[in-house]
């Protein structure tokens, strides 16, 4: 991400109990995602659009 920290964020759904979470940080052009549990190895990084088509076909009832 040349030199800018990108900012990390779990869902409110999470809790403060740890466990298996990702993680999410958002720029104008990609998601990044990583395991909450290890979050200094390398992440996935998405499109919006993709993000969405993700999401589309995730959804319970798709």
């Amino acid at each position: 991400m040349s030199g800018t920290a990108l900012e990390w964020f779990k869902s409110s759904y999470s809790g403060s109990e740890g466990g298996q979470c990702l993680e999410v940080a958002r720029t104008p052009a990609a998601l990044h995602i990583r395991d909450s549990k290890t979050p200094t190895t390398p992440h996935l990084t998405v499109t919006p659009p993709a993000w969405t088509a993700f999401l589309t076909v995730t959804r319970p009832g798709a």
